[in-house]
């Protein structure tokens, strides 16, 4: 199993920055990808960024490009989410998630951190 706990989130105003990070732990070594996910109140759970462990190829939702950055250290077993140009709808708490090799679910997230956006 995977354990993720995540950390950094916060209360920032429109157009500031925060970085998020979340450490893995546990069987670390059959990750395959890491995302991050955000769920508003009221609204589904989406899809925000994510990246592959091995090459570092990312990807991201269309209402955060070039607005946030996912990045890893591998030896640290941890990624992190900078978000920049904050806006408030970004207002959401934030998951961090692991995919394991041979899945293609998501099947570990952590608690959550909570990010606030004021106007």
């Amino acid at each position: 199993q995977v354990q993720l706990v995540e950390s950094g989130g916060g209360l920032v105003q429109a157009g500031g920055s925060l970085r998020l990070s979340c450490a893995a732990s546990g069987r670390t070594d059959s990750i395959s990808q890491m995302g991050w996910f955000r769920q508003a109140p009221g609204k589904e759970r989406e899809f925000v960024a994510s990246i592959r462990w091995s090459g570092g190829t990312s990807y991201y939702a269309d209402s955060v490009k070039g607005r946030f950055t996912i990045s890893r250290d591998n030896a640290k077993n941890t990624v992190y989410l900078q978000m920049n140009s904050l806006k408030p709808e970004d207002t959401a708490v934030y998951y961090c998630a692991s995919r394991v090799v041979g899945r293609s679910d998501y099947e570990y997230w952590g608690r959550g951190t909570q990010v606030t956006v004021s106007s």
